[in-house]
């Protein structure tokens, strides 16, 4: 039997969501995980960008047909999450209710740009938004 893979389709070049992608595990038992860099092209783009979704202000996790974004991504991500290690053990926590998701990403997504702001990022305007290129 094959399982799809879960994908997490999130801005590489913040340091903040590439530490953060790199350390949350999910159980393995759910499939393999794979990180999908936003900045490229890919079919999956295409599908978030055709949803209306600003990529610069929510990360995608894909689960088979499902498509989470946001606070909702970094909520079900903390429900299929391993347990193993402090960082996943607290990402559990933090997020595993959905209105703690609703709190919080939008907290931490202000900080996170921010950040990218101070490092002079672009962004990655998957909407083509006028006037939409600096954090």
């Amino acid at each position: 039997m094959t399982r799809e893979a879960i994908l997490l389709v999130y801005d590489k070049q913040c340091p903040v969501c590439d530490n953060y992608c790199q350390l949350v595990q999910i159980r393995e038992t759910l499939g393999e995980f794979k990180l999908i860099d936003a900045r490229e092209s890919s079919p999956l783009m295409d599908e978030i960008t055709s949803r209306g979704w600003d990529i610069d202000q929510g990360m995608v996790l894909k689960m088979g047909d499902e498509l989470y974004y946001g606070s909702d991504a970094i909520h079900a991500l903390a429900l299929i999450s391993s347990r193993s290690g402090i960082f996943n053990r607290f990402n559990y926590w933090m997020f595993k209710s959905r209105k703690l998701a609703h709190f919080f990403y939008p907290i931490l997504r202000f900080f996170r740009n921010l950040l990218l702001k101070l490092l002079g990022r672009s962004k990655i305007n998957n909407l083509r938004l006028e006037n939409n290129v600096w954090f």
